[in-house]
């Protein structure tokens, strides 16, 4: 049985000022699914994340979050539909410790998971309670960052780049968190430039070039599709 879709893009066009970044983006994601957004540099990933999160300044086309359209919405009435997002810069707060960074997020649904619980997903957080977000390592505050978002109680995860920068063992951990989320019934949307990490742990992958979808090769198609991939992420 096909699960229910739980974010649905279509026709998305989004612009900066007056440069036009996305071109009728279409995609959809389903209940309990891991999907990447696969592209080189520039090509509208990051932007489709802001403009479902209702940040670009100007966005049109229909986004749908569990069936309610939410292309008129302003972002704080976005996050209360339970979708939450980890950006690429991570946007932790550098001058609180990391129980601090832990206790500020919104609770926007129930469901948030516990710091025992995230203690159980990141122990190096659990050490790290008193550090300062300057303090921490690049895969530290990439913990704090994902962990930030999980006590909100949403339950759709947008990642933006979660492995960018950062050392194999931490990469390593952050793929095993994803597959440990998965398996509690999380959506992720995921941004990656690293298909390896991608390939390992998402269900599906959507190709984005020039701001459109232009591919969708499932995980058991990724072997058979590793010329279309290479011509489509080359640089």
């Amino acid at each position: 049985m096909v699960a229910a879709p739980v974010l649905e893009v279509s026709d998305l066009h989004a612009w900066y000022g007056e440069s036009h970044v996305l071109h009728g983006m279409e995609f959809v994601v389903r209940e309990g699914e891991v999907v990447t957004l696969l592209g080189r540099n520039g090509a509208g990933k990051t932007t489709t994340i802001k403009a479902i999160m209702g940040v670009v300044p100007k966005r049109r086309g229909s986004i749908r979050i569990r069936g309610s359209e939410t292309i008129a919405l302003p972002p704080h009435r976005i996050a209360r539909l339970g979708i939450a997002w980890c950006p690429e810069e991570r946007g932790i707060f550098a001058s609180l410790n990391v129980l601090e960074n832990l206790l500020l997020p919104p609770v926007v649904a129930p469901g948030g998971l516990s710091r025992a619980q995230i203690f159980a997903l990141f122990p190096n957080l659990a050490e790290r309670l008193s550090s300062q977000g300057t303090k921490l390592s690049g895969g530290e505050q990439q913990m704090l960052a994902i962990a930030r978002i999980l006590r909100t109680g949403a339950r759709i995860l947008l990642l933006d780049e979660p492995t960018e920068g950062l050392a194999p063992v931490i990469v390593q951990q952050i793929g095993r968190t994803i597959r440990k989320l998965k398996e509690e019934g999380f959506t992720i949307l995921l941004v990656e430039q690293n298909f390896r990490f991608a390939a390992r742990i998402a269900d599906r992958h959507y190709i984005v070039e020039h701001g459109r979808v232009v591919d969708e090769i499932a995980s058991a198609e990724v072997g058979p599709a590793q010329e279309r991939l290479v011509t489509y992420l080359a640089v």
